[in-house]
């Protein structure tokens, strides 16, 4: 045990830092002699000093970034947004401290100008909070799955989304009251965009996307599509199918050798019953791998709150404390791999498409050719007659996996088409 400290600054002493701050105080003793010496926390930056900070004690509290920094051996962002936390980061591994950080949004728009920095400078930065709150996905991937080909990641990696399919499946909810419930819970913001339009889920899949696949991938090259047209209607008949609803974060690889790629992508999908992502409930993630050697992996907790999320974000400061207490740094994020990260057009899937027709013989088979037309193989189909007097019926057909190109022409034929009144719902189907 050195009786040297190391010096820990933080930046963002909100739900997440103040239980950081919290838990390095409580546990000061047990954290000491897991890194080899103390940890003593020099500042907590804020940007008005004089407001209450609940917990805080004030003598650590600074309005000078610069100063503080100047004297942290770990600096702990956790302010969220892109600036001033890039600017933050980027000074202290100039200054040679190392850096955790929880800002998912930051890694995702600006992580490979943050990981060159912290190569450059030798230092470590380590952000397993920023996928999945207390969930330890990011070191599995990068570390544990090192040796291995990992083929795809689902991941339900939104606890405000998830909350919300679920009430709407048990509960049989419209979208808009399960989306107040979840605001009147704290589950979701005042405008919950950044959650249910899959800003949040996408910036995670390039994460999860880019340690997967050993490369660098933009959040510009996520495709996105979020839950909010996602009706009670569409939940029931996915129940009736034997599916549930989810937004799934999907990053996979398709093809081999220079002739794959990488598609990465945030949509909602039908998940089978039987697959282990369809039990997870409430606001809970979980992240799914498929791994060529260790098989199906699935990691499972909640995805955020203030303590869940500070227990990933002191795992990661005992690491990177550790490290400077005993000499060396962690593993680095490597980027050998140089695939093209493919259009949500050159991504192929099982779909599930719904649609009113009218009620009468003849239109079956002429949407049937119309899909083989288009080279998309049905699966199976089940019709619901309308109401008495419509003349109109619901057709749900299930298609065999398909290239999404395909699948987008024949949905352009049907809709010109006098065989179809209305496409109610696509669904892609995931997970089988």
């Amino acid at each position: 045990m050195s009786d040297t400290p190391v010096k820990i600054a933080l930046f963002g002493p909100g739900t997440v830092g103040s239980q950081v701050a919290r838990l390095l105080t409580e546990q000061s003793a047990d954290l000491a002699s897991r890194v080899g010496a103390p940890l003593e926390v020099v500042g907590v930056y804020v940007r008005d000093i004089g407001k209450d900070r609940v917990g805080l004690d004030p003598a650590l509290l600074t309005d000078d970034a610069d100063a503080l920094i100047a004297k942290a051996d770990v600096v702990v962002e956790l302010m969220g947004g892109i600036e001033p936390a890039k600017s933050i980061i980027l000074k202290a591994i100039a200054a040679g401290a190392g850096v955790v950080t929880a800002n998912k949004a930051l890694l995702a728009a600006h992580g490979p100008e943050l990981y060159e920095a912290a190569d450059a400078a030798n230092v470590d930065l380590y952000f397993e909070a920023a996928v999945a709150g207390a969930i330890p996905i990011i070191r599995p991937v990068r570390e544990s799955l090192a040796g291995d080909h990992v083929r795809r990641i689902l991941g339900i990696v939104n606890g405000t989304t998830n909350y919300v399919l679920d009430e709407m499946t048990a509960r049989g909810l419209d979208y808009e009251v399960a989306v107040k419930q979840a605001q009147d819970l704290g589950y979701a913001e005042a405008d919950p965009s950044a959650d249910v339009d899959g800003f949040d889920a996408a910036a995670k899949a390039a994460i999860l996307a880019s340690l997967a696949f050993h490369q660098r991938v933009p959040l510009g090259d996520v495709y996105r599509e979020g839950i909010s047209a996602i009706t009670a209607a569409d939940v029931a008949a996915a129940t009736d199918s034997g599916h549930v609803i989810k937004l799934l974060a999907i990053a996979e690889r398709t093809g081999e050798g220079g002739d794959g790629g990488v598609s990465v992508r945030v949509h909602p999908a039908l998940v089978p019953l039987s697959h282990p992502l369809a039990s997870v409930h409430g606001a809970y993630n979980a992240v799914f791998v498929e791994a060529e050697a260790a098989g199906d992996l699935m990691f499972y907790g909640q995805g955020a709150g203030g303590t869940p999320t500070a227990s990933a974000v002191l795992g990661d400061v005992v690491s990177v404390a550790r490290h400077i207490a005993r000499g060396g740094r962690g593993p680095r994020e490597s980027h050998y791999g140089d695939l093209p990260v493919l259009p949500i057009s050159a991504s192929s899937s099982r779909f599930q498409l719904r649609m009113t027709v009218p009620d009468r013989p003849g239109v079956l088979a002429a949407i049937a050719a119309m899909l083989a037309q288009s080279g998309v193989s049905i699966e199976t189909v089940r019709q619901q007659a309308g109401g008495v007097g419509t003349g109109l019926a619901t057709l749900a057909i299930a298609t065999h996996r398909a290239p999404e190109s395909d699948v987008t022409a024949v949905l352009d034929a049907l809709r010109s088409s006098d065989a179809v009144t209305e496409i109610r719902s696509v669904l892609r189907i995931e997970g089988e």
